[in-house]
């Protein structure tokens, strides 16, 4: 994914192998996750909303997580988890290996 300002909620959804409605749902459960709206209600993510996003999904999906269990990681863990830099690294190179395999 390209480095941007912001990104929408389709981009965050794709990037991250999540629903649209799943990140709506994680905005109410976690106070940290706030984006940007307009007039209009459109959802506009910063780089450190992706990078939080990122870290839900891990927590919950990877690593079983509930989601009081994930606030809980969030407010008592080191933002730079080596763990999940390794996990954000294999989610690109999968989505980078199946956009290969779909050009061959």
């Amino acid at each position: 994914m390209d480095k941007k300002l912001y990104y929408t909620i389709g981009e965050v959804a794709e990037a991250v192998g999540e629903p649209q409605s799943v990140l709506r749902f994680w905005e109410k459960e976690f106070d940290s996750l706030r984006p940007v709206k307009n007039k209009r209600g459109v959802r506009y993510y910063t780089e450190a909303d992706l990078d939080l996003v990122r870290r839900i999904c891990y927590l919950t999906r990877t690593c079983g997580y509930t989601l009081e269990g994930a606030r809980e990681q969030l407010r008592t863990r080191k933002l730079d988890d080596p763990k999940q830099t390794i996990a954000n690294n294999l989610v690109e190179v999968r989505r980078f290996l199946a956009a290969l395999k779909d050009t061959l």
